[in-house]
């Protein structure tokens, strides 16, 4: 099998990026993408650490981020199940990269910049639900912004596919698969609803 080996052979094989794809990006938030943002509830944080890379998804019941300023957005960080890879990897690597959906939409607005932690109560307390506070907040501030092709949610049809989850393995599954029988299961599925709902956020 042959690989590439450089950026000469990789853009004589692709050739010119198309205009379009070139004048969408901005460093900063124009009207449009500001718009697209706030009405997303689900990104995908991507960073970059010593072991390796990460991506997360992060969802809300309203925006996933809160806007402070057009170079500026806050992803506050919900309950999880505490492997914080994200979160290390901002605090040794501020490079991250977000992508943004909106259900229904076969558009996709990518973020890339750097983020830091914080726990600054002011900021935390902005994003307070029935008494609960994210543990920390990261400020990410934007060097590039713009809208992905939609093709690919398109041609996956992500939206109009409908439920295909019913032959997939339960979180149960993989654990039980994965520790060799000894946690996960049944069990664990049948408590995984109640235990969501207790500590959403």
């Amino acid at each position: 099998m042959d690989f590439l080996n450089s950026i000469e052979e990789l853009e004589a094989l692709y050739g010119a990026p198309s205009i379009g794809s070139q004048v969408k990006v901005a460093d900063h938030l124009m009207p449009t993408y500001r718009k697209w943002i706030e009405a997303s509830r689900f990104c995908v944080l991507s960073t970059v650490g010593p072991e390796g890379t990460d991506g997360t998804p992060r969802g809300d019941d309203g925006p996933v981020v809160m806007i402070l300023d057009a170079q500026t957005l806050a992803l506050p960080d919900w309950r999880g199940n505490n492997r914080i890879d994200s979160l290390r990897n901002i605090v040794r690597d501020p490079r991250v990269s977000v992508m943004f959906m909106v259900s229904g939409s076969t558009n996709v607005v990518r973020v890339n910049g750097e983020a830091r932690l914080t726990t600054d109560g002011a900021l935390r307390a902005r994003f307070e639900k029935g008494g609960k506070l994210p543990q920390t907040v990261a400020v990410i501030r934007i060097h590039e912004v713009y809208v992905q092709c939609a093709k690919a949610i398109m041609r996956s049809r992500l939206w109009a596919a409908g439920d295909d989850s019913g032959d997939l393995p339960s979180i149960g599954d993989i654990l039980k698969d994965m520790s060799a029988g000894e946690f996960g299961g049944e069990a664990y599925d049948k408590e995984w609803p109640d235990r969501a709902k207790s500590t959403m956020w």
